[in-house]
């Protein structure tokens, strides 16, 4: 089953994340499939691909709690 999650990038006080298409049971930071956008806490940035989102929808892809929260500020 494939989830649309988080990854963590960046230093250790600076971090940022992607927005990712990844196997559920995969590591946090391990393979991904898709990268779908970028979230940065700091800048207050957020993009997502609108339609590579709802791509992966439609294929099956869940996204986490998160990542839905995240989706809602758009």
């Amino acid at each position: 089953m494939l989830a649309i999650r988080l990854m963590q990038t960046g230093k250790k006080h600076d971090r940022h994340y992607r927005i990712v298409v990844a196997e559920k049971r995969s590591k946090r930071d391990g393979k991904m499939v898709a990268q779908v956008g970028y979230w940065s806490p700091r800048e207050k940035k957020l993009s997502v691909d609108q339609k590579k989102y709802q791509l992966w929808i439609t294929k099956g892809a869940q996204p986490t709690q998160t990542v839905r929260k995240l989706i809602r500020l758009i």
